[in-house]
């Protein structure tokens, strides 16, 4: 933390993607009973290089883009609180590579909230390389929400087939690595489900090692053993989260082929999407991993990516 007070951060550049991630954060900061802050990140003005324009000219066009964007964070603000009374938001303007501001935003963040843009045509986002960036870098939870996102996407469906706040939250998905569990990921994904007061679904992929690989496709005992194996193991990782989190109803998946592939098709009935990031001290790359890439690129619903040692 950064001494500033939790909160639910969004990050907002006045685009499409970013006004859904806004009412996005507002749904979690209602849930969770925090502030909302909303993060505006302007780049430094260059320094001048080479022959100066003509009679400030840049001088006014950096002004203008200082006051338009000053004018769309007020403009969001007061529009959250009208729309949302009660809901305690908090402005900040802040100066420098996006980036690198957004992932330090993260450090007091519960969670920092991203927009992506949306596939055309189908399900998914298109991820640019500032969100691919703070998602590699952020030491706290980030959430990326896609363009287009509503409110009621979240909700199970009513009688005429659309979904509808007034019907319960659909599962929250959680994407686990069985072999290598952490307690931040399971623990963020039974928190989410807990107060949406809906279920978690726990998707496990796996592949058998190399030597067993050849033969898996005809020896159908010898699949259902490593399944068995697969689930046992599963089964113990989750047991003591059931017993902490008693009012979550969970199901466990454990099965074979690529677990992104599984993820994308669990989002499409899912709230959220959760999974996991290995912590990298470089910084250098957006090292993410295989598995949180593809959901990023191909997930239906919101995703939350959540780092970890």
């Amino acid at each position: 933390m950064d001494g500033r007070p939790r909160a639910v951060t969004v990050g907002l550049d006045g685009s499409a993607e970013s006004r859904a991630a806004v009412d996005w954060a507002v749904r979690e900061a209602r849930l969770l009973g925090l502030p909302l802050r909303l993060v505006h990140v302007r780049k430094p003005v260059p320094e001048r290089g080479g022959r100066a324009s003509p009679a400030g000219t840049d001088d006014r066009r950096h002004g203008d883009e200082r006051r338009g964007a000053e004018r769309m964070v007020r403009e969001v603000a007061e529009d959250v609180r009208a729309r949302h009374s009660g809901l305690d938001v908090i402005v900040e303007q802040l100066s420098g590579r996006p980036a690198e501001v957004l992932a330090r935003a993260a450090l007091g963040s519960e969670p920092l909230v991203l927009g992506s843009r949306g596939l055309s045509g189908i399900g998914g986002f298109l991820v640019g390389s500032v969100g691919l960036s703070v998602v590699a870098h952020a030491e706290r939870p980030v959430v990326l929400v896609r363009a287009g996102a509503k409110a009621a996407d979240e909700y199970e469906a009513g009688p005429t087939g659309t979904p509808s706040a007034a019907k319960p939250f659909r599962p929250v998905v959680l994407g686990l690595d069985a072999e290598q569990p952490d307690e931040e990921v399971i623990g963020f994904a039974f928190a989410a489900a807990a107060r949406r007061a809906t279920s978690l679904r726990v998707v496990h992929g796996w592949t058998p090692p190399a030597y067993y690989a050849y033969g898996l496709s005809v020896d159908l005992e010898l699949h259902g053993d490593l399944m068995s194996q697969e689930t046992s193991t599963l089964t113990e990782v989750l047991r003591p989260w059931c017993a902490k989190f008693p009012d979550v109803e969970v199901t466990a998946e454990s099965s074979y082929g690529t677990p992104g592939d599984h993820l994308a098709d669990a989002s499409r009935e899912a709230s959220l999407v959760v999974v996991g990031r290995r912590n990298r001290r470089s910084a250098f790359g957006t090292h993410i991993g295989p598995v949180t890439h593809a959901v990023l690129h191909h997930s239906a619903a919101p995703v939350a990516v959540v780092p970890h040692d």
